[in-house]
């Protein structure tokens, strides 16, 4: 046995030694106390819906961008106060000229709204923007960088310039632009401009969601009509053949190719004449004949009844795409169907089951 002294040559042997055990590192707390705390305050700095909805009836251009957010968030909350908010702005909202631009890439889309823009906030009109950015298929990110291609437009008082990313969305329109029109149409905007991604079949979710569809094409890309698909021309409304600037021959030439080539197709609904033009973004040419032709349209269809049977049209195919957007989340949330489809590709992967029957018993299973 150690005696007293022992004990305390030990006790201090222990307490000096590199040896002994010290006190470790205090671990941090599992959920940071920053960020807790900085989503409480957001939750508090919450604005409610009537607050919101009385900012976009007088233009304030905060509250609009804030109930934007709002309509363009994943979050079941989020939703469900952009609805009340998009409930209470939908007898506001319908008053404004929609128009979709699209076009191969290059064509010069950003630019030629950009100078549209200018000349038509020159002549007092509010002008709303939503350009659509393609997020990626691997980090299903966005650039957002159409204000910097908007410099002028974007500082414009009259203007509102909005990015919005596709997700993965028909066509690169994003899932809630419609949402987003009927805010805008609700501030006071009367015209909104949709800027798609590119060019495709795909477009036709731009085309129901506008008034008057625009289609920009370029000369000099060798035979000009295999530069766009023939779906897309049957949807424009008007094609201008942008950057003839650069060579006016070849862009009259051009333009002649495609009148040509719009004889062949058939009458469209609207009973209206496809024109095509020729225009310059940089030199500002055509664009004031643009936008004539565009009024030209709205009053065309008005008098004739298309104008307001499309946007019923395009009011039931919203419907259509809800049912089918609400029964595929519905379906991918239910209680353990997350583990029931990793059991089902796997079964596919082993050849136990086809993919087809597999998807089948997964929809029955389900309480869609």
């Amino acid at each position: 046995m150690m005696d007293e002294k022992d004990k305390k040559t030990y006790s201090n042997f222990e307490y000096d030694s590199a040896l002994s055990v010290q006190e470790g590192v205090k671990q941090p707390e599992q959920i940071n106390n920053f960020y807790l705390e900085k989503m409480r305050q957001n939750k508090r700095n919450e604005v409610p819906v009537e607050t919101l909805v009385d900012g976009i009836l007088h233009g304030d251009r905060v509250m609009l961008s804030r109930a934007i957010t709002l309509v363009e968030s994943s979050r079941f909350d989020h939703r469900r106060k952009a609805q009340q908010v998009i409930e209470q702005c939908l007898p506001f909202s319908g008053k404004s000229v929609r128009v979709g631009i699209t076009g191969v890439p290059g064509a010069g889309k950003s630019t030629t709204i950009e100078a549209l823009g200018k000349m038509l906030t020159a002549l007092n009109h509010k002008l709303a923007v939503l350009a659509i950015d393609p997020s990626s298929e691997r980090s299903k990110g966005s650039i957002l960088g159409d204000k910097t291609r908007m410099e002028e437009l974007s500082t414009d008082p009259n203007a509102f310039i909005r990015p919005s990313p596709s997700a993965g969305s028909l066509g690169g329109v994003a899932r809630k632009t419609r949402e987003i029109i009927i805010l805008c149409e609700a501030a006071g905007f009367d015209t909104v401009i949709v800027e798609t991604v590119g060019v495709g079949q795909s477009e036709v979710a731009a085309h129901s969601m506008v008034d008057f569809f625009l289609l920009l094409q370029l000369a000099n890309t060798g035979d000009e009509l295999q530069g766009i698909k023939r779906g897309i021309m049957e949807m424009a409304d008007m094609i201008a053949i942008n950057k003839c600037d650069i060579d006016p021959e070849k862009s009259r030439l051009a333009a002649q190719q495609f009148r040509n080539a719009l004889h062949l197709f058939p009458m469209p609904e609207s009973g209206w004449t496809v024109p095509v033009t020729t225009c310059s973004a940089y030199s500002k040419e055509g664009l004031q004949e643009i936008w004539n032709k565009i009024l030209e349209y709205v009053a065309f269809t008005k008098k004739n009844g298309y104008f307001y049977q499309k946007r019923q049209q395009q009011n039931l195919r919203i419907l259509d795409e809800t049912i089918e957007n609400t029964l595929k989340e519905r379906f991918y949330n239910a209680p353990g169907m997350e583990e029931k489809i990793e059991k089902a590709r796997q079964e596919i992967l082993d050849n136990k089951v086809s993919a087809y029957t597999a998807a089948e018993r997964l929809v029955d299973t389900s309480s869609v």
